[in-house]
């Protein structure tokens, strides 16, 4: 799980398993897979990195250089 802070400034501890996508229109907004849509203070450069932070603790593997990373 990741924790992100909701427009209200509550935080929530997301599944980023369940995440499709992450926008910017202006304010953060992530598309889960199961149609609910979170708002959230954090960047989707921020999201996306801690989106890879778990992936990387998930998988034990060592995580890309960030010039290698296909949406810098």
């Amino acid at each position: 799980m990741i924790l992100l802070t909701q427009l209200n400034g509550e935080e929530v501890y997301v599944n980023p398993n369940l995440i499709e996508t992450v926008e910017s229109k202006p304010d953060t907004v992530l598309s889960l897979t199961t149609g609910k849509k979170i708002m959230v203070r954090e960047s989707r450069d921020e999201v996306v990195r801690r989106f890879t932070e778990f992936a990387v603790k998930v998988s034990g593997a060592a995580a890309p250089a960030r010039e290698e990373l296909p949406w810098t």
